[in-house]
């Protein structure tokens, strides 16, 4: 059907002039574009300066009258910077660049620009723009894209442990006066949500915060959480390891009694193990019974009972407190007559007995084999009280 089109319906030679001449035009067009050569795009940072290069090219027979530069900072607005006239010279009309822009060598066919001192509003479209003759205005354009560098930041959030069951902050982490704005995500092992806002400020640059929510307990104190910020303008993201910091009231036990304090048995200890954010700033030991024993020495959260006797059958409390609070634990001590004899006291005795009947001729080992501590200092040594009987010490053994 195109072919049979092609057939009876020709174009007519002033439809293809028309087209020929168009073609044309649109190839002129093109190729004096292509002769104002400029950088598509170019990074820079406040307080400092960027170079804005142009050049002419393949020039040929045309003659160039004029060139200038251009700035657009949004749709619609071209504020004339800075001109050059192969006459005149150079001048700079007034301008946001008055005295930060200068030519770096003054010539028709290289017009490059240095502008100096740069601001966040020196963001836009640089066109270089040449009057020309025969053809009219070539221009090249250039977009500056102004970056900023994030102030980077992130700290915890003292809290308390929680008794509503919210979430609360408890940690955040800031990438302030950056652009492009920055990015930020948070890890952990604590179950947490983040918030993230972004405030964009009158120079362009961006804010960026986001808030860490958990609902914080006493065992989420110390755990680790990480803010991770990235931005266009850093080699790697920057990363912020925390600790969480969450408060509570102290918690207490008393650990050390073996429900083995026998009459006389010396250097009992008991130890008073408190929690607590803040750490407990007093520890407390009382008795319920009435005032503290004389056998009874007190050094800290520890309590040494330095000889057992029926005084120190009592109740001992142990108060601790901080900021938050007070807590209190208590244990008590039943005092008995003689030691309880464990199989570990038993087995000992038999390796000591042993290891001392062992050097004896073979009549004289046998009756020290059957033989158990004596003498006090013996019942002593074995761990008896005078009251105590001592284990057949071949009790639990096969005689050989």
């Amino acid at each position: 059907m195109a072919r049979d089109c092609a057939k009876h319906c020709p174009v007519s030679p002033m439809k293809n002039s028309l087209l020929v001449i168009a073609a044309i035009l649109l190839i002129i067009q093109a190729a004096s574009c292509q002769r104002v050569r400029v950088e598509t795009e170019v990074e820079a940072y406040p307080t400092e300066s960027v170079d804005l290069r142009c050049q002419f090219v393949d020039g040929g027979n045309t003659k160039l009258t004029q060139v200038s530069w251009i700035w657009e900072p949004t749709e619609g607005q071209r504020d004339n910077i800075a001109v050059f006239h192969p006459t005149y010279g150079e001048s700079f009309p007034e301008s946001p660049f008055s005295g930060r822009v200068r030519f770096i060598q003054g010539t028709l066919t290289s017009p490059s620009i240095t502008i100096t001192s740069l601001k966040m509003a020196d963001a836009g479209r640089y066109t270089c723009e040449y009057a020309t003759y025969p053809s009219g205005n070539e221009q090249g354009t250039t977009n500056l894209v102004m970056l900023a560098k994030p102030k980077n930041s992130a700290s915890p959030v003292v809290v308390q442990a929680s008794t509503s069951g919210e979430p609360v902050v408890v940690a955040q982490c800031e990438a302030a006066d950056s652009k492009p704005a920055a990015t930020i995500k948070w890890m952990g092992a604590v179950g947490g949500t983040e918030n993230t806002t972004s405030k964009k400020g009158p120079d362009g640059t961006v804010t960026v915060r986001s808030d860490y929510r958990i609902v914080p307990t006493p065992e989420d104190n110390g755990k680790e959480v990480t803010c991770i910020i990235s931005q266009r303008t850093q080699d790697k993201p920057q990363t912020f390891p925390m600790k969480l910091a969450v408060e509570y009231p102290p918690t207490v036990s008393i650990v050390g009694y073996d429900n083995n304090w026998y009459i006389g048995r010396t250097d009992a200890v008991l130890t008073c193990q408190a929690t607590g954010n803040p750490a407990p700033t007093t520890v407390t030991w009382t008795v319920m019974s009435g005032p503290m024993p004389d056998t009874v020495q007190i050094n800290a959260n520890k309590l040494i009972v330095r000889k057992v006797d029926e005084a120190v059958n009592t109740t001992f409390v142990c108060e601790v407190k901080n900021r938050l609070g007070v807590s209190k634990h208590q244990v008590t001590t039943a005092v008995i007559e003689q030691r309880k004899i464990t199989a570990g006291a038993v087995d000992g005795w038999h390796h000591r007995r042993h290891h001392r009947c062992g050097s004896l001729l073979a009549g004289d080992r046998r009756r020290c084999h059957h033989s158990g501590p004596k003498t006090q200092a013996e019942r002593h040594e074995w761990g008896w009280s005078s009251q105590a009987q001592a284990p057949s010490p071949c009790e639990g053994r096969q005689l050989h």
